[in-house]
């Protein structure tokens, strides 16, 4: 049991496992923030265009059959918005992903003096 109690506990902090789940709870307050957003702003500007006062009754009906779709234009648009902000986190990760190993790759400066320190070093030979 103690073995498999340090195993947990080796899981749970290796690795990028509390990375993952403040990541989690960030994404998960930034989805309900878009989701108020969409609500209080967004939704009140499309009801006005469409002249109902409340957007998430949008509906229409047939045969007897209602079908609500102000809800599911809501949702719509809280995936466009959030998938639209993280594709823009991911293209500035990778942007800074590649300028880090641009970086790395350059030599440094004691690699360039030692490179013409042995120039030098061959042309007077």
């Amino acid at each position: 049991m103690r073995d498999f109690l340090k195993e947990f506990r080796d899981f749970a902090v290796k690795g990028n496992l509390v990375e993952v789940a403040v990541g989690l709870v960030l994404a998960l307050a930034f989805v309900a923030l878009v989701n108020a957003f969409i609500a209080d702003f967004v939704t009140p500007i499309i009801a006005a265009i469409a002249g109902k006062q409340d957007f998430s009754r949008l509906s229409f009906t047939v045969n007897e059959s209602r079908f609500t779709y102000g809800h599911f234009i809501n949702a719509a648009i809280s995936f466009v918005l959030v998938a639209f902000v993280l594709f823009l986190i991911v293209k500035a990760y990778n942007a800074a992903k590649r300028k880090g190993e641009e970086e790395e790759a350059a030599p440094t400066e004691v690699e360039l003096l030692a490179e013409i320190r042995d120039g030098i070093r061959s042309m007077s030979r």
